[in-house]
């Protein structure tokens, strides 16, 4: 079938197969690739945008026909300026992070200051509503609109000036910095690395990527959560169209059970083997076009016995309850104590007890899982946008069957991961297939199986006994925990040990007891989200804080949910949930309460408070580590190598800044790539620590730098390379019998406030967030707005419920993302407490920026209606 139209002013005509979309043409026909799939077909992510006859539409919802004698005119189209205007008002506002979606909001805007010359920040968050953003939380890309529009009349294309959000230090609150910094050095907003790129959809994904003579996989996953297979039939498959072979369990060539920390995850579930969710593989299909692969996969004939699942964490851990895995279903068992709680709470003036429970959920980041392998002469060069090269390098090896040395893995870039890619995905199937049959493979999930595959936030059930004296001072803490953890164990006992360590928030408690289970079940897995546990825990803790509060002025006394934080957040020296002990820097606690006190003490409205902590590193015994390597280039510029994953959260922007301040070597005579070589292994981009760490290990090659280029020329340091690693291993676990355990490296701390309407509608959020040494402004609040938004959902709207085992719903809109209309006014107040542990007194803010959300907004509702919440998200409306 053919269709002519006119493509950004030129005719053109092309053949195209049924059930292809515009969107499919266009990316696989016409190699238009700024145009994004990411909700294949659903029409929900907008990242698809395009004008057609100067109407932005989503191509992917457009059929091939319709589009006859048409204009598309997509971002390759626009004129040079409009290019720029928006592309530059983009990276100046902050409003890129992952930049995956960002082509598509390009076309939208670029509708919309056509159509409105002048408008409102309302109706510019309207404009956008139908396009997805998981990282930035929306306000920034708002501003972006606002810069270009007052440059789109008349195409002046110098955007120049800082941004229009700038006031991140709080001046108004006694804080500000103690000097300039450098331009482009650390603590300035450098732009992010490669923004205009991205903006204009020129920097790709893998999806993106062509090879020559390079061939598509597709994989068949488990109808049923809990099946025998009894025969995998391929022979009618194997005839399909463009179809070059099939491969199952047996074609593994080395091991074919893996997984992050325990090996239990099957690449391939055999014939004779039983499913363990419905995101089991069973079959991956190779053929010469990505269409013709998917298509094959509906002619692989599966004989199943289907039998008996266990859906209930709590019925699992039934002595007589079916075992998923032959070690039975408990994955992981924290349980740790001091003093005598049962004592501390029969005296208590005030006790609490209540049951807390919150929802799966799906990390819905934009770009859906994929890979690229490449065979080499000795083994294969992966091309991964995992959230670990050499975690990915290990266990592409291990099914391989091949030494370590003759895997590379290489990241591409990352559209979002939030910890959902901390696992593999479909990069060991792929690299089997390019492998076996010497030939690059390309393998892109769809919407769909990317949520059927990948794991969730942990739903979680608290049993919450707190107790507090007459003066509003918490007495003891008995929480007991379990989460349903799903098939597999990913990092599943790890959450719920993080969750279990930050029970007690940032508050001092002197007698603890703490027991927190997971639990393996038939459901979704469950594992690394933005968060780790700690905001389930958290909002569990806040609302005992409010409901304390609460009986103490029923009893006449003047306290407010302000004052009774402020007489239990930990001091120095104090002790931390797990007994570690506090140090100095915890006073980042109180300046964080301190700078939003007046706000919270004068409002009018409905207004709800909550505390967080959340630990940098991932610390409970296990060391941290970070690496960076140095490479001066023919070229005379510098290449900086890594192992961590830049997925949005400006880690490559920030590396270039500790470069640049150290050697004075120009932003754009650098380069960043993250790759499994072993001078750059650094573990899991995970745990709020790649910026702390590797901002460290790259101060340390960056010095060894300067101190070369003191007696020489970067031309005549051409090839030599400069390594620098920092290593901290001196954490313990949970429970360990000593008089300071040590669990995590140091801690981040913040302090939120929802405000709401008089109907009862959240209007704003304060946040003050302790984050060390603010790196980059710009990106550093950017991170904290684009998890307030996550954490937004997380508390209102969010969920990913399944019914025996199956997701109710593989609709991207059934989800309940907050959009741009929806979303609150965010204001950032950053305050620097720096920390030894990090580069230049760094720690995280990755993951912090949601832990006390769910706390302050629920807390505000409280205040609205006088009824306390106990259970997320508060607001879902169910179809």
């Amino acid at each position: 079938m053919n269709v002519t139209f006119t493509l950004n002013g030129k005719e053109t005509t092309v053949e195209y197969e049924e059930g292809m979309s515009v969107l499919d043409v266009l990316r696989e026909v016409c190699l238009i690739k700024s145009c994004k799939d990411g909700c294949s077909g659903q029409g929900f992510c907008g990242a698809c945008t395009v004008l057609i006859n100067g109407k932005a539409m989503m191509s992917c919802r457009q059929k091939p026909e319709s589009i006859e004698g048409k204009e598309i005119v997509t971002i390759e189209g626009l004129r040079k300026e409009e290019q720029e205007i928006i592309s530059k008002s983009m990276v100046k506002e902050g409003a890129i992070q992952c930049g995956f979606c960002t082509p598509g909001i390009v076309m939208r805007i670029k509708s919309f200051l056509d159509q409105n010359p002048i408008s409102t920040r309302e109706e510019k968050a309207r404009a956008i509503t139908s396009n997805l953003c998981r990282c930035t939380g929306y306000q920034r890309i708002v501003d972006a609109i606002e810069t270009a529009e007052k440059h789109w009349q008349s195409k002046d294309t110098n955007i120049s000036g800082p941004p229009r959000r700038n006031e991140f230090f709080g001046e108004q609150h006694g804080f500000s910095r103690e000097f300039e910094p450098k331009k482009d050095g650390v603590g300035s907003s450098a732009p992010r690395y490669r923004g205009i790129d991205m903006a204009l959809g020129e920097k790709p994904y893998i999806a993106d990527m062509e090879k020559e003579n390079m061939l598509h996989g597709a994989l068949l996953l488990s109808k049923y959560p809990r099946a025998k297979v009894l025969k995998i039939d391929t022979s009618e498959a194997e005839n399909g169209c463009g179809v070059v072979r099939i491969f199952t369990a047996p074609d593994v060539p080395g091991k074919r059970i893996i997984g992050h920390i325990i090996p239990d995850w099957p690449v391939f579930v055999a014939e004779g083997e039983i499913t363990r969710y419905v995101g089991d593989v069973l079959a991956m299909v190779v053929a010469d076009s990505m269409l013709h692969a998917r298509a094959a996969l509906e002619k692989i004939n599966i004989e199943y016995e289907i039998l008996e699942l266990v859906d209930d964490p709590i019925k699992a851990l039934a002595e007589d309850a079916i075992k998923i895995h032959e070690k039975g279903n408990l994955l992981g068992h924290t349980f740790f104590g001091r003093g005598d709680v049962d004592d501390a709470l029969s005296k208590s003036k005030y006790v609490i007890k209540h049951q807390f429970k919150t929802q799966r959920i799906e990390h819905a980041f934009m770009e859906v899982e994929s890979s690229l392998a490449v065979p080499t002469e000795n083994g294969i060069h992966v091309y991964s946008q995992g959230q670990g090269v050499h975690e990915d390098q290990r266990q592409i090896a291990e099914v391989l069957g091949l030494e370590t040395g003759n895997v590379i893995v290489e990241l591409v870039t990352n559209g979002g991961a939030f910890g959902g890619k901390e696992d593999l995905s479909c990069q060991a199937q792929t690299a089997i297939a390019s492998f076996l049959l010497k030939k690059p493979v390309k393998t892109v999930l769809t919407r769909e199986q990317s949520l059927l595959m990948h794991v969730k936030r942990h739903p979680m059930t608290m049993n919450y006994e707190v107790g507090a004296d007459e003066n509003g001072k918490l007495t003891a803490v008995r929480m007991k925990l379990i989460a349903d953890t799903g098939a597999y164990a990913s990092v599943g006992a790890k959450v719920v040990e993080r969750a279990a360590g930050h029970c007690c928030g940032p508050y001092y408690v002197p007698n603890v007891d703490v027991d927190a289970k997971a639990v393996y079940t038939n459901n979704p897995v469950c594992g690394a989200m933005r968060g780790f546990g700690v905001n389930q825990t958290s909002f569990a803790m806040e609302t005992c804080l409010n409901l304390i509060s609460q009986k103490m002025r029923e009893d006449g006394l003047e306290i407010d949910d302000f004052d009774i934080r402020e007489r239990n957040i930990l001091k120095d020296g104090q002790r931390f949930a797990t007994g570690q002990k506090m140090t100095p820097t915890v006073v980042g606690m109180q300046k964080c309460l301190d700078v939003v006190k007046d706000a919270y003490k004068s409002s009018t409205v409905p207004t709800g408070i909550a505390c967080g902590i959340k630990n940098t590193g991932i610390g409970n015994g296990l060391e941290d580590t970070g690496r960076v390597l140095i490479k001066v280039l023919e070229d005379e510029t510098i290449e900086i190598l890594t192992g961590f994953t830049e997925m949005g959260q400006g880690l490559f922007t920030i590396l270039s800044q500790v470069v640049s301040e150290l050697t004075d070597i120009p932003l754009s005579k650098m380069s960043i790539k993250s790759i499994s070589y072993p001078k750059t292994k650094c573990g899991m981009t995970t745990a709020s620590r790649a910026t702390a760490l590797d901002s460290m290990a790259a101060k340390k090659a960056a010095e060894k730098l300067v101190k070369a280029l003191e007696s020489k020329t970067l031309k005549e340091l051409k090839g030599q390379e400069f390594h620098g690693e920092y290593i901290t291993n001196f954490t313990v676990k949970p429970g360990t019998p000593i008089d300071n355990p040590v669990t995590h490296l140091t801690f981040s701390y913040a302090v939120q406030v929802a405000f709401l309407d008089e109907k009862g509608n959240l209007k704003k959020m304060i946040a003050a967030h302790d984050v060390g040494k603010v790196m980059n402004p710009m990106a550093c609040a950017g991170q904290i707005e684009g998890g307030i938004h996550m954490g937004l959902g997380h508390t209102l709207s969010e969920s990913f419920p399944s019914t025996k085992g199956v997701p109710n719903s593989l609709k991207m809109r059934d989800l309940q993302i907050v959009k741009a209309r929806d979303t609150p006014e965010v204001e950032v107040i950053l305050v620097e407490v720096p920390e030894d542990i990090g580069g230049f007194g760094s720690k995280g803010v990755g993951e912090i920026g949601l832990v006390p959300t769910a706390g302050a907004v629920a807390g505000a509702l409280y205040k609205f209606d006088n009824k306390p919440r106990f259970s997320l998200p508060l607001l879902r409306k169910e179809k």
